[in-house]
């Protein structure tokens, strides 16, 4: 050790992140120096990000502060683009673009994911991800926009195509982007003069899989598939998207969608700072071991998406990159870098999922809490249940939000803060928008 007291570096503030500090910080007890690096001073609750989208909650109801509830950890806000495993430092660039570093005796990477490209021509160009707080907020102001700029226009087929939404991918995301959609863009239409008495807005799912939800139970993907179509949703699976213009998307079978919105939701991929390490991957998952830990490198441990975790439940394979996952290893992982420091013992990774929540908006939700199905409003109650309870802040700002949502008419307004390129697809910081240099 160099210092006193051994200094913990955790590089990312996802779940996996968050919840590592947030352990340590309650068992460390002064024990040790533990420092956070993010690129900015919250954690995001990522599950509701759609509500975001669908001006359901505010930004800050899902953004938990880092200063505000991790006591005992020092907060550096900061980009990671290089870790020196040899002389146990990472480097970074602050939000004013100044280079730091910091030297560490124990490392934990929970750096996460970004989005995830396919070589589609245009899709770089006219796609826009749904990754972190800038993208949802561009998203909100995005489909206000088309809306109130079709209630403007005269020609019916610019109409039709700015109040037309593809949202390509049926994971857990973009059926969740899709269902909040088009409630929120129904409501903007009963607002509007211009579009009242016109054809309603008009969604697009695709996804190349057979069906939606193609990773949670086969009851969930019919119970979500039922309400998407029963709004109007235009569901397509084995079907994807082959080129993107500033026009519209065209189709695999040959049909071109008039659109000026195209939402990518495929999946994601972990943080290219994985790659730059030089380290074994798989997938490009840092390869860890099940306590954790990176093999030949005691003092380092990696868990979240960005870590190709063995799954003890299913021999051979590697953890799925969910919240559930990330939530749980960052606890095992505090846990383990506090065995090293000779305090407790470690433990290896076993964690049996509980079961899926989708939220589908209104209320409706599909659900198998404990791997018991359920569907309609009592599925929705327990979502938001789970998620007020899974929050670690401002439950009763969500619960409030919620509440107004319920009984007042939603709030159609767009206010430019987030442009088209701030939010770029192919971006390393999803979580951060890109601004003007």
């Amino acid at each position: 050790m160099t210092r006193r007291r051994p200094r913990i570096v955790i590089v990312g503030a996802g779940f996996a992140g968050y919840e590592c500090a947030r352990t340590l910080s309650r068992t460390a007890k002064g024990a040790a120096e533990i420092v956070l690096l993010n690129p900015h001073d919250y954690f995001l609750y990522v599950p509701l990000l759609p509500e975001v989208a669908a001006g359901i909650l505010e930004p800050r109801r899902i953004s938990v502060s880092l200063t505000g509830t991790l006591p005992g950890v020092r907060l550096v806000l900061g980009q990671a683009h290089d870790v020196d495993l040899d002389a146990r430092r990472v480097a970074y660039t602050d939000p004013e673009d100044r280079e730091g570093t910091l030297d560490y005796d124990r490392l934990v990477l929970t750096v996460g994911s970004v989005n995830k490209l396919l070589p589609v021509p245009g899709v770089a160009e006219h796609a826009h991800g749904f990754r972190g707080m800038p993208e949802a907020l561009y998203l909100r102001d995005h489909i206000t926009r088309q809306c109130e700029l079709a209630g403007a226009a005269e020609d019916p087929r610019e109409r039709a195509a700015r109040t037309t939404f593809v949202v390509v991918g049926a994971g857990y995301t973009g059926t969740e982007v899709a269902a909040h959609g088009v409630l929120f863009t129904d409501a903007l239409a009963r607002q509007n003069t211009g579009l009242r008495d016109g054809p309603r807005p008009r969604w697009l799912l695709l996804d190349i899989a057979d069906r939606l939800l193609p990773e949670l139970d086969e009851r969930l993907s019919r119970t979500a598939e039922r309400v998407l179509r029963g709004r109007g949703v235009d569901v397509r699976t084995g079907t994807s998207v082959k080129e993107a213009t500033s026009d519209g998307v065209l189709l695999d079978d040959g049909e071109f969608v008039d659109s000026r919105s195209l939402i990518w939701c495929v999946g994601v991929r972990p943080d290219p700072l994985v790659d730059s390490m030089g380290l074994p991957t798989d997938r490009g998952r840092l390869c860890v071991d099940a306590y954790l830990g990176v093999p030949g490198h005691p003092e380092v441990f990696a868990c979240g998406d960005a870590a190709a975790v063995p799954d003890l439940t299913r021999p051979g394979k590697v953890t799925p990159m969910t919240a559930q996952h990330a939530q749980r290893q960052g606890k095992v992982a505090a846990r383990n870098v506090a065995a090293s420091c000779g305090h407790g013992a470690p433990r290896a990774y076993e964690h049996h999922d509980l079961g899926f929540m989708v939220d589908l908006g209104g209320v409706q939700a599909a659900a198998n809490p404990l791997h018991i199905p359920l569907s309609g409003p009592f599925a929705s109650a327990v979502t938001r249940g789970y998620h007020l309870m899974a929050m670690p802040g401002n439950r009763v700002r969500v619960a409030a939000d919620w509440l107004l949502d319920a009984v007042l008419p939603r709030q159609g307004v767009q206010l430019g803060l987030v442009r088209s390129w701030s939010v770029p697809l192919d971006t390393e910081t999803p979580e951060v928008a890109r601004v003007p240099r």
